[in-house]
């Protein structure tokens, strides 16, 4: 049975199982650039080029590494293509689709958190 925070029991034990699984979770999604490479991705297929620019502030090299971990996690997919010049272009995997959801969540929560803090700065 897959048990939810709601389900888990309210103890220490309980606690710390639900914990372990969020902090997994946090730490394959966590820092400045990942969440913005997964969303950017699930638009559709890009060029690392194409990725670079819609991101602003991110440097080739970081890009280059937090696609390197994405890819190792599953959650993205990198294809080259034999052209001239060599073309290569990133995907999500079917795995990292499962994210959508959680995604959708974030962001639903966040624009109900934005709305809540800029009416108590007026």
């Amino acid at each position: 049975m897959n048990s939810t925070l709601k389900e888990t029991e309210k103890t220490h034990e309980g606690c710390t199982k639900a914990l372990i699984p969020v902090r997994d979770a946090l730490d394959i999604l966590s820092g400045k650039w990942k969440l913005p490479i997964i969303i950017a991705l699930s638009f559709g297929n890009r060029r690392f080029s194409q990725l670079a620019k819609q991101i602003p502030g991110i440097t080739d090299k970081m890009l280059s590494k937090e696609l390197r971990e994405l890819e190792m996690n599953q959650l993205v997919k990198r294809t080259v293509y034999d052209a001239v010049p060599v073309v290569v272009e990133y995907s999500m995997t079917t795995y990292g689709k499962t994210l959508e959801k959680l995604i959708e969540e974030l962001q639903a929560w966040g624009t109900l958190h934005r709305k809540r803090i800029l009416k108590k700065s007026k």
